[in-house]
Parts: C-alpha cells; sequence; structure tokens
C-alpha cells in the first residue's frame, strides 16, 4: 500500500484527500486495463473516466469559471501513474490537449469541445512538436496563411500524443505576424478535416498512441483560431507551466509504486539465510528510494500549490518539479529493478513495466537538459 501521508501536507485541502481516497478505489476497481490494442486501451480508458466524472477537472470554461485546480491534476495523475501508465496517459491528454481551450478559448470554443472531452466522448490532442522543432519552439516550420475567411495549414507535426485517435488536435503553426516565437499562433482542428493524414504511427518502449501527422492544405474558418494572431508561443507556455507540474506527479506515482514493489520484494525474499531487508546494503537502496520520492513530491506539489494559490507564472517552480521528480523516478525505478534481479528484467512484470513507462517523461513537454536552462534562467533573472 503506497505511503498516504503526503496528503496530510499543508499543500492539501480536505477536498483533495476526499478526491485522492475516492479515485484510490476506483483504480482498485477498474485498473490496468488490457494493454495489448493500444488504441483501443486509451478509447476505453477516456469513455470510463469520463463516465465515472474523473475528466471533469481537466478543463474549464466560461460557465465554470474557476482556474484550473493543479493540485487536483497532479494528485490525479499520481494515483493513475501508480496504478496503469496508460491510464495517467490518457487522463493526462484530455487536459494537455484542451488546455489552449481552457486558458484562451472563446466562449463558443469552448461549447463545442470541451463538454465532449470531459464526458470522454471527445479525445484530445496536443500538436506542437516538429521533426525539426521539439523543444526549439520558435523554430517551427509549420504555416497557417490567411486566404479571406481562413487559415490554410501545410506542413507536418511528430511526436503527437493520441495521434491518430483523436477527435480534437489543437496545432500550433507559424502565421508569420513577426520573426520566431512571437510569429506562431494556435488552431482548432477537428481529427477528420479533410487533408489532415497520419503520415506514421510511431512506436515506442511503452506503447501509447502516437503519430507523425501531415497537413496538405487544411482549411479552417477563421473562427478556429484561438486567441489572437502571434498569441501561439504564449498560449504554448502557458499551458505548459499548468501541466508540466503534473508530468513530475506522474512520474512521482511511477516511484511511489517502484517504492512499493521493492518493499515487499526485499520483506518476502530470503537472501543468505535470512530476508532481503535485513541487510544493510538493501535498507541504504530503500533509504534512497524514500527521499527521492518524498523529495520529488515536495517539488511537485509546492508547484501545484503555488499555482493554484493565483500565481500567474510557475516557471520556475514547474520546470524544478518536472526536472527532479522524472530524474529522480528513473533512479528509483533502476534501484527497484537491482532489488527483483531477473524479475526486474522479465517481459511483463510491474517494474520493468515502469523501467519502460518512466523514460519518456524526462523527454516530452520539456526534456530534462532544456528544464536546467529554464532553471538557470529563472534564478539569474533571464527568464
Amino acid at each position: 500500500m503506497a505511503d498516504k501521508s503526503f496528503l496530510n501536507w499543508p499543500f492539501f485541502e480536505d477536498r483533495h484527500r476526499v478526491l485522492a481516497e475516492r479515485l484510490e478505489a476506483w483504480c482498485a476497481k477498474n485498473l490496468p486495463v488490457d494493454h495489448h490494442n493500444v488504441d483501443a486501451a486509451c478509447r476505453e480508458l477516456v469513455a470510463k473516466l469520463g463516465k465515472d466524472g474523473w475528466l471533469k477537472p481537466t478543463a474549464v470554461d466560461s460557465e465554470n469559471p474557476a482556474p484550473l485546480d493543479v493540485r487536483t491534476l497532479c494528485i490525479t495523475r499520481e494515483t493513475l501513474a501508480r496504478h496503469d501508465g496508460l491510464a495517467d496517459f490518457a487522463f493526462a491528454m484530455q487536459g494537455l490537449g484542451t488546455g489552449a481551450l481552457s486558458l484562451f478559448g472563446t466562449p463558443g470554443q469552448q461549447r463545442n469541445w470541451l463538454g465532449k472531452t470531459r464526458s470522454g466522448e471527445a479525445i484530445s490532442a496536443f500538436a506542437l512538436s516538429e521533426p525539426r522543432s521539439g523543444s526549439d519552439v520558435a523554430n517551427m516550420e509549420m504555416t497557417a496563411t490567411r486566404d479571406g475567411d481562413s487559415y490554410v495549414l501545410s506542413g507536418e507535426k511528430t511526436w503527437i500524443s493520441n495521434g491518430g485517435i483523436a477527435d480534437l488536435y489543437v496545432v500550433f503553426a507559424r502565421t508569420g505576424e513577426a520573426p520566431g516565437a512571437k510569429g506562431l499562433s494556435a488552431f482548432i482542428v477537428p481529427g477528420d478535416v479533410k487533408g489532415l493524414t497520419i503520415a506514421e504511427r510511431l512506436e515506442v518502449i511503452a506503447p501509447h498512441p502516437l503519430a507523425r501527422l501531415s497537413f496538405d492544405g487544411v482549411r479552417l474558418p477563421a473562427s478556429a483560431l484561438i486567441g489572437k494572431p502571434g498569441d501561439g508561443f504564449r498560449i504554448a507556455m502557458s499551458v505548459l507551466d499548468v501541466f508540466r507540474s503534473t508530468v513530475g506527479a506522474a512520474a512521482l506515482g511511477f516511484a511511489r509504486r517502484a517504492l512499493d514493489e521493492s518493499i515487499s520484494r526485499v520483506a518476502e525474499r530470503k537472501l543468505f539465510g535470512a530476508p532481503m531487508a535485513e541487510l544493510q546494503m538493501v535498507q541504504g537502496h530503500i533509504a534512497d528510494m524514500a527521499l527521492d520520492v518524498d523529495a520529488a513530491a515536495l517539488l511537485v506539489y509546492r508547484a501545484a500549490w503555488t499555482k493554484d494559490m493565483g500565481a500567474p507564472r510557475v516557471t520556475r517552480e514547474a520546470a524544478m518539479a518536472k526536472l527532479f521528480a522524472t530524474d529522480k523516478a528513473q533512479e528509483v525505478i533502476d534501484k527497484a529493478v537491482q532489488l527483483h534481479g531477473g524479475d526486474g528484467v522479465r517481459k511483463g512484470h510491474i517494474v520493468e513495466s515502469l523501467y519502460r513507462e518512466i523514460r519518456a517523461l524526462r523527454i516530452y513537454e520539456g526534456a530534462s537538459d532544456v528544464q536546467k536552462v529554464v532553471i538557470a534562467r529563472q534564478v539569474m533573472g533571464a527568464g
């Protein structure tokens, strides 16, 4: 059983503790799902999460103007990740994919989509990365050209989560109001629009629906623009500012599961005639793992609490939370593999699955190296 004492920290309110307890019971009943068909599993998870009300916190609109509650998002991601990495993925993408609409969409745009994504009727995606511009968003090449009352999108996006199964893509493209970051805009793109094709499905070590998308003269009404022309970079960074902390929370969930599995393993497994838990070297590993988990939790929930308390930006806090939590979760899970011996690398074992799941979190939504640059600039006053 995972340690829940962190819920007594002053970062949380009673509603967060109630949420954690209810979600834990739901996860025990519904997770994990069968992962053999990843697309089908994600559709099932989104539908199930939506039907049971767990997707409601992923989006807000003009009819429910309260800001996104980042602590709720983080607790949910941590809990889901501890039970099933694909469930965490399904939940997270409903929030990230619609974040631009929650924060910058018009009431009409929000009415058209957010009810569907929160109920699990529609799957969302966030299309930012390109073949030659991942973390370097300002170097984006995809274009959106104004043509009367329309915009015409041309180019490619890649590593797009939910690519191929999404009903809604929020797509960023160059509209050219100014060079670099100041010339980007954000658009609502329905998944079935003419000219949008799945150029390639991408397979990774922890299977998720990912794709390279091709936009061949995709024509959209001007009403598909989110915010103003040239606002795209600000919109993307604002969305990431909210959701980056939640990546750390997912990593924290993976790390907690690895620690739980390791504690059970060393208590049950005997070595040299005694439980492994009696060996000082093993105790040292467990202590290091517990320390990293608690330190990561403090950074994650500090960032979430700071945002929830009204801070306009938490760039520094969110970058620290994501960097530390994902890097340390990798170390915690590696120790878990070591403590499990051969079982730790046996395909299908939970620790082996965690080892594959954690690696991508140190890359997406800003790689660890980029987070170091962000933190340094913030600390030195250049960010």
